[in-house]
């Protein structure tokens, strides 16, 4: 079945990836087929995906943090004339059971790249009147909700590029998002908070490309303050997570101050522990694999906070020796650590997901691209028992971006992939960008470009519509 994708306009190279992970989680067997409506850009809010039932629209509209709405789609058209002659040929069979008289009903119109006042809302659900509604109009709570979606023709259509003519649909909602839950776990309410805490609407999509759900765990190796963990557990998942700094997981800022602290503020369900733990040298005893459902973390990469492994710098060095601390003084001991690059950081990110995650687990992590002059081609990260599956890119300024990397677990692990993953990570190290394996790109990122304001060669590198910069 065919239905009409609504989203938000916001994030755009996350939408389908997050569809699609659902889609998957709540039992889609197939890679999901996507088509656009007739002479509309990639970047347009409406999409058409084709899922096998009405139940599963449903479910992705009401988890979805960027779908704004699935629809059945009656008609469409360039003008309400088209529209009429498309609802008039959709087959009564399946119009027919929402028009009874024993239900209610209610027409809402929605527009995009345009505002139209409250008389020309009602003169177009007016026009209406050659559907054969017979039940009784409900405003609160209609039992079928139908919309009429309009989209501009106008080249100053909402930031979007142009397109050639405008478009009108009509259709039933089958589905809709839930807007309540980013208010609700909106960042400046959270008792705890750290300066790397991952923003609300960021982590829930993160919790959804990982396919977060009751009876998986899932564990971040970077946990910090708990803010990715937080979205994993309201979407019922079991949570699991370490960090290298005690302080953060085990003291916080007091008892009511800590990573504890955000779960039950939420009534959530609190992590099943809560590790002190470098990645670099994993306490993880010989034989235990495929532990986890799901990674879901934002390793260090220098720009808001850098990398820490343990041994301090005249360890890591060779000028002093490994020391042991005494026993009276575990308690407090705060370990010293050393800086921790990105490409090792990586490096060991995808060993432990390899090792610990269950066949078809996720990997879902950040990974930071900044651009150069030359615009060259960025490579990602690679390991022979993952498959990636998604590439959603954020992009922060005009030279510096994330991308959200979400990978597959196709391969059990083994020796043998052990050696094979070395050897990509030595050819991945070789190729890459000099500042990756610095692991500190803050500079870079805030560098002011020495760019000449009268250079003819210098184009803006944002366009003229807002594509991913939203």
């Amino acid at each position: 079945m065919w239905f009409l994708c609504v989203f938000y306009h916001r994030l755009l190279d996350f939408r389908k990836p997050e569809v699609e992970a659902l889609a998957e989680l709540f039992g889609e067997d197939e890679s999901l087929q996507w088509r656009l409506p007739e002479h509309h850009h990639n970047d347009t809010p409406f999409h058409f995906v084709h899922l096998s039932s009405e139940e599963i629209a449903q479910n992705i509209a009401k988890r979805s943090i960027l779908v704004k709405g699935m629809y059945e789609l009656w008609g469409e058209g360039t003008c309400y004339e088209e529209l009429r002659d498309s609802i008039e040929s959709f087959p009564d069979s399946r119009k027919l059971p929402f028009l009874a008289s024993d239900s209610t009903f209610r027409i809402s119109v929605e527009t995009f790249g345009k505002a139209l006042t409250f008389d020309e809302q009602r003169e177009r659900i007016n026009s209406l009147t050659y559907i054969p509604f017979e039940g009784k109009v409900n405003l609160k709570n209609a039992d079928h909700n139908f919309f009429i979606m309009e989209m501009d023709e106008s080249e100053e259509n909402n930031g979007l590029q142009p397109i050639l003519q405008r478009r009108i649909f009509f259709g039933r909602e089958v589905g809709f998002a839930d807007r309540k839950l980013l208010p609700t776990f909106q960042l400046k309410s959270r008792t705890y908070l750290g300066p790397t805490a991952m923003d609300a609407e960021m982590a829930f999509l993160m919790a959804n490309q990982a396919k977060a759900a009751s009876g998986r765990l899932v564990y971040d190796p970077f946990v910090g303050t708990g803010s990715i963990l937080v979205s994993a557990a309201r979407f019922g998942a079991m949570t699991m997570g370490a960090d290298i700094d005690i302080r953060v997981v085990r003291d916080g800022r007091g008892p009511d101050c800590n990573v504890w602290s955000n779960f039950k503020q939420y009534g959530l369900a609190t992590p099943v522990a809560l590790l002190r733990m470098d990645n670099n040298l994993p306490p993880w005893r010989s034989g235990l694999k495929e532990l986890f459902d799901a990674i879901i973390c934002d390793p260090p990469y220098g720009v808001r906070a850098g990398g820490r492994k343990s041994g301090g710098r005249k360890i890591l060095r060779g000028t002093v020796d490994p020391y042991t601390v005494p026993e009276d003084k575990r308690t407090d001991h705060i370990p010293s650590t050393g800086a921790y690059s990105l490409v090792e950081c990586v490096h060991d990110l995808l060993h432990l997901a390899a090792r610990m995650l269950v066949m078809k687990g996720r990997l879902v992590f950040f990974f930071p691209v900044l651009r150069d002059e030359n615009g060259s081609e960025v490579k990602f990260p690679e390991h022979p028992c993952f498959k990636l599956v998604a590439v959603s890119e954020q992009i922060l300024s005009s030279r510096y971006s994330r991308v959200l990397l979400t990978m597959v677990k196709v391969e059990p692990y083994s020796e043998e992939v052990k050696e094979a993953a070395r050897l990509m990570h030595v050819e991945f190290r070789e190729n890459h960008l000099k500042w990756l394996e610095e692991g500190n790109i803050h500079s870079s990122v805030f560098k002011p470009s020495q760019i000449h304001a009268d250079s003819k060669s210098f184009k803006d590198p944002k366009p003229k519509y807002r594509g991913k910069y939203v």
